[in-house]
């Protein structure tokens, strides 16, 4: 019964990350087109600081403690190789967080340097992980 809540949270977690992986780059899309400096340039720097800090955050620790906490509870998940595969994804997942966190500070301090075009291809990038995600969790190939 506990690694079923447990999964569940891990499940619930995951999407609010996924939420937050997928609109961020989303906002800096428009974030390009406001003038620095402008209410809307200022509106977006506020937005994007709160998804990030209130629910990107919290949503990936959570993500990984009640990920890891499945594992502890099912050590025999470690023999199988989707799982190594999935692990290898989320770390992925994690780096493109740590990537979306350093490009808000470039748009907080007005020093956005890549074009719209950068963003709209950023955004796919979790998208296609949390695809292939899904599929091994789900299919488990191997």
């Amino acid at each position: 019964m506990l690694y079923d809540w447990i999964k569940a949270l891990h499940v619930i977690s995951m999407i609010a990350w996924m939420a937050g992986l997928l609109y961020l780059p989303r906002l800096f899309v428009y974030h390009v087109q406001a003038q620095a400096g402008s209410i809307q340039s200022d509106t977006f720097k506020i937005m994007e600081r709160r998804l990030l800090k209130a629910i990107m955050n919290p949503a990936m620790i959570a993500s990984f403690v009640f990920g890891i906490w499945l594992i502890v509870l099912n050590p025999s998940l470690l023999s199988q190789g989707w799982l190594h595969a999935k692990l290898l994804l989320v770390l992925g997942m994690a780096g493109a967080h740590g990537a979306m966190g350093k490009w808000r500070k470039d748009f907080e301090a007005d020093r956005n340097v890549r074009p719209q075009r950068f963003y709209r291809i950023a955004n796919e990038v979790p998208t296609v992980l949390m695809i292939v995600v899904v599929i091994l969790v789900i299919v488990r190939p191997f």
